[in-house]
């Protein structure tokens, strides 16, 4: 059934709210796109003149399709290579939605995307839906077809699971920006010293090379560890240059809304590092290499 221009205008309009929940159901920009752009075959092949609300119908469709693909992403993920971490997004993206709440931002942040891994996927979406898009209980059972007082008690244990080991922080972009600049200065500084300093003691690193580039398998525990790997990281060797093909530079970037650094051979992203910040010092280095999931975010960069 063809689409008139209102109807497609309808749907566009909607996209980047669409795109913004399964990206944050998914941890992936790429199937995020992949989702929507399934939603919008859906809303083709419809029969929308019996959707009294397009928006709702939408966001159904969506979060159905997202919940199909965590289930099959769950199989994968056990058969992943190494540490998984979602994709990396640069500040700006339309992927990342509204952000004019501490809940809004932080729902998207690298640290609860992460976090988020670990629910079911009805906690998952009723998380998103609630915490990150205000929707009420009613409507999200609705969308999940469950009672209300149902979704409810599922928000509750979602809020429950991620409260541990998590630290609230909030951060602004520029408070962001300049952490990470502090960071990459005392990386390139090559003193160990400094780079401990900006550290807690607990802090651990995380790197996911998907098994396309070499990453550490396990983390990393602890603020002398941590600088002793990022000092070594971040000296030029002739191996590193031959698997990044160049020599590459790094920059102080704001992506998923926190302090970050992004490394470049020329135009091209080989790596991103995101730093999760609990008061003025760093808990957490979560490292993203795995060429797929740097794809979006290199285009940004290079543009």
């Amino acid at each position: 059934m063809s689409l008139t221009a209102h109807e497609v205008d309808l749907f566009e309009r909607s996209r980047g709210r669409l795109e913004a929940i399964a990206y944050r159901l998914l941890g992936s920009a790429g199937d995020a796109e992949d989702a929507v752009q399934d939603t919008f075959l859906r809303w083709q092949g419809a029969d929308r003149q019996h959707i009294a609300t397009p928006e709702a119908w939408l966001t159904k469709v969506l979060t159905n399709l997202c919940l199909n693909q965590l289930t099959s992403a769950r199989v994968r993920r056990e058969t992943y290579v190494g540490q998984w971490l979602p994709e990396p997004v640069l500040a700006g993206d339309r992927m990342l939605g509204p952000a004019e709440t501490a809940e809004q931002r932080e729902s998207v942040s690298i640290a609860v995307l992460t976090l988020l891994e670990r629910l079911p996927a009805a906690e998952r979406a009723v998380y998103v839906l609630r915490e990150a898009f205000g929707y009420p209980h009613g409507e999200i059972a609705q969308i999940l077809d469950i009672t209300e007082s149902n979704c409810q008690q599922i928000y509750r244990r979602a809020r429950q699971h991620l409260a541990t080991g998590r630290t609230r922080a909030a951060i602004d972009a520029a408070a962001a920006g300049r952490i990470a600049e502090e960071f990459l200065a005392a990386a390139l500084s090559g003193d160990t010293t400094s780079l401990v300093r900006l550290l807690t003691d607990d802090a651990v690193s995380v790197a996911d090379g998907g098994g396309q580039v070499p990453a550490r398998s396990t983390p990393i525990v602890g603020a002398l560890a941590i600088a002793r790997f990022v000092r070594g990281a971040l000296r030029p060797t002739a191996t590193k240059e031959a698997v990044t093909g160049g020599s590459w530079a790094m920059s102080a970037a704001v992506v998923n809304g926190g302090p970050a650094l992004v490394a470049a051979v020329g135009d091209r992203v080989v790596g991103v590092i995101c730093l999760e910040v609990t008061g003025d010092r760093i808990t957490a280095l979560r490292i993203q290499a795995n060429p797929a999931k740097l794809e979006r975010l290199a285009r940004q960069w290079a543009g």
